[in-house]
């Protein structure tokens, strides 16, 4: 039975008309986006499946073009239009970090980063730079690395802080294999960029790393 014959209650774009995008679980989502199932599967049981067979929302969107489409039913028609809403979702944020909600809005920065580094599967090191009214610049990603480790050089950021005229900056990367706990490395790094950036009059906000869903400031820890 395909979702079309389901009572209206019980189908998912209805249900997210009557009762909200809330209401539904991550494979009715999905399957709302979809739209359609296969042969033999609904789209709900196909977007089960995928969630499945990815491990999670996050596996599913840090998914590869040839891994998404290694998923009978889906491809590059499917892929294209997943990374487009996640686009869509990234740029919302920004719009909001570039009113100057950077620090009144904490969450839309921790946001903004869960959708741009937590389904990396390599370590990246990103930087936001602000003006003296804490509205967001630019971001930028300055250095990229492997699963593991990436190499991070003061003198880059400070350079790209002088070209943008930034008064602050936002640092953030991730740990694609690990937990949102900084290493010693990383408080090592955060220093070296708090003592670089001050010859420049540039302050250091924040440092955040990102694991999937978990995001860590340094700020709130009392590291920076």
């Amino acid at each position: 039975m395909g979702i079309k014959d389901w009572p209206a209650s019980e189908r998912p774009r209805e249900r997210l008309i009557e009762d909200g995008a809330h209401s539904l679980s991550d494979a009715e989502l999905l399957a709302v986006f979809l739209r359609t199932g296969v042969r033999g599967k609904s789209a709900v049981e196909l977007a089960r499946d995928t969630v499945e067979h990815f491990g999670s929302l996050r596996g599913l969107f840090g998914a590869s073009l040839v891994s998404f489409s290694a998923v009978h039913g889906m491809g590059s028609a499917k892929f294209a239009q997943l990374q487009a809403v996640m686009e869509l979702a990234r740029r919302a944020i920004i719009e909001d970090l570039q009113a100057g909600q950077a620090l009144n809005s904490p969450h839309a920065v921790k946001d903004y980063l869960r959708l741009t580094l937590g389904n990396l599967a390599h370590e990246a090191f990103h930087v936001l730079f602000l003006d003296v009214k804490n509205r967001l610049i630019t971001t930028q990603e300055m250095f990229r690395g492997t699963l593991t480790h990436t190499s991070v050089y003061p003198r880059e950021v400070v350079k790209q802080a002088l070209l943008h005229n930034a008064a602050s900056v936002m640092l953030a990367h991730n740990h694609p294999s690990g937990t949102p706990e900084p290493s010693e490395s990383d408080l090592l790094l955060t220093r070296a960029l708090v003592q670089a950036l001050s010859l420049v009059d540039v302050r250091i906000l924040d440092h955040f790393v990102v694991a999937g869903r978990q995001v860590h400031s340094f700020a709130e820890h009392g590291q920076i």
